[in-house]
Order: C-alpha cells, then sequence, then structure tokens
C-alpha cells in the first residue's frame, strides 16, 4: 500500500511499502513516530482516503470504499456524535446503518448502551456527558452496526488517565465477548502493550512497518498485575527502541 501527497515533483509519500494482515477476532494496534502515518493508515483502510497503490482485502474480498463490516471510533468524540440528538437517537443512527441480517436481533438503543454501561444516560444529550462518557457513546453506536472489524483512531488520547484506564477495559471485555477484530492507532505505547495481540511498529517516514511484535503478555488482563508483568517492562524498553530507532 501506498499514499502520497502533493502534485508532479513535488509529491511526498506518506505511506509506502506497507503490506500485512490482521486474524479475524484479534486485537492488533499500530505505533510509531507523530507523522509517520498511523492515522493516514487507518484511514485508507476505513475507506476514508483513497490509496495510490495497493489493494485492502477483508474476507479474500477486495474493499473498495468503506467497507460494510468495518466502522470508524475517531480521536475527537465531541465531533463525532450529533449534538442536537439524544443519546439514544445517536445509538439509533448505528442501527440504521447496520448490517440487515446481523441486526436481526431487533437489538435496540439500550442493548447497546448496557454494553457500553450507560443505559442511564438514554435520554441525555452529549454534551451533558464527561468527555470519557461520550467516548462510551460513540463506542456504542459503532457498535449498533453490528461490525466484525473496529478501527479506532486514538480513541482514548481526548480523556483523563482514569478514565482512560476504564475505557480500556471496557474495551477488553467487548472484544472478548462480541469476538471483534480491532486495529487500534495509538501513541502510548504502555496502552499498546496492554490491550494487544500484536503491535506494528511504523518507520518514521512511513515506509514499511519497522516491526511486527507478538505481545507475550497473558490474558485476561488488568491494569496493576499486567503492568507489573515482567514482560510488560521488557518489551516496552523493546517498542521504545524500534520507535527512536536505536
Amino acid at each position: 500500500m501506498a499514499k502520497g501527497y502533493g502534485n508532479g515533483n513535488r509529491q511526498s509519500l506518506a505511506l509506502q511499502g506497507l503490506s500485512g494482515t490482521v486474524a479475524a477476532g484479534s486485537f492488533v494496534s499500530v505505533v510509531g513516530r507523530s507523522g509517520s502515518g498511523k492515522s493516514t493508515l487507518l484511514r485508507i483502510l476505513a475507506g476514508l482516503l483513497p490509496s495510490d497503490a495497493g489493494l485492502i482485502e477483508i474476507d479474500n474480498n477486495v474493499v473498495e470504499g468503506p467497507p460494510s463490516g468495518a466502522r470508524y471510533v475517531f480521536q475527537n468524540y465531541s465531533e463525532s456524535l450529533f449534538p442536537w440528538c439524544s443519546v439514544e437517537a445517536n445509538i439509533r443512527f448505528g442501527l440504521k446503518n447496520g448490517s440487515a441480517t446481523r441486526n436481526s436481533s431487533d437489538a435496540g438503543p439500550l442493548h447497546y448502551l448496557k454494553l457500553v454501561g450507560l443505559e442511564d444516560a438514554a435520554a441525555k444529550y452529549p454534551w451533558q456527558l464527561s468527555g470519557g462518557m461520550q467516548q462510551r457513546v460513540a463506542i456504542a453506536r459503532a457498535l449498533a452496526s453490528s461490525p466484525r472489524v473496529l478501527l479506532m483512531d486514538e480513541p482514548f488520547g481526548a480523556v483523563d488517565a482514569l478514565s482512560r484506564s476504564k475505557l480500556q477495559d471496557m474495551l477488553l471485555k467487548l472484544w472478548e465477548e462480541l469476538g471483534l477484530t480491532i486495529l487500534l492507532v495509538t501513541h502510548d505505547i504502555d496502552e499498546a502493550l496492554y490491550l494487544s495481540d500484536r503491535i506494528l511498529v511504523l518507520n518514521p517516514d512511513g515506509d514499511g512497518f519497522a516491526a511486527d511484535v507478538e505481545v507475550a503478555l497473558p490474558r485476561p488482563r488488568s491494569q496493576i498485575e499486567t503492568r507489573e508483568h515482567e514482560a510488560f517492562s521488557h518489551q516496552r524498553r523493546e517498542l521504545y527502541q524500534l520507535i527512536l530507532g536505536q
């Protein structure tokens, strides 16, 4: 896969030489320096940006445009939700845009709000909720369309540390219970280690992956015990060295 910007002789490549696979049901994170093309890669996979070369396949089918089985969760939850609609109405939007076959259970908005612990907030508006709660609504809306794949771009980057930990644990619970495939872009190495099965490290110039790291941490995971595990500190050091090119 490749992606460039500019025209003619002034064109620069944001991404090039990227190739990889993500197994169904796995949790994979992408890390790298600022400007390495992490978000560009995710936007291409979500069909929000066209690639200049290469192709994307889901279940051995070439995808052109936004893939029907995937949903994108933005970092900026305040702009991704509809502030003039109640929380319940925001979730209904996800239901309207979901798969007819996968929504055959006719689960309503409250079902998805219960998944993220916000069933009591159905009548409220997004602007009445904390940042962490708004991001829960954004995740619930994505889940309402019954995706197989969640593409998440720094989804917890704008919330406080405690809310971030709670959201990470909620995401792991949803991933395990719903059998999702998750591709997460994050600048937080600790977050990538805590959540993932594999971590892809982008080269600083977006020229391919510097490494594909299998996370050696047992599951289930907990915020305290996992971070105290010997493998956590060892792989954290390894990832920092890869990102810094040491």
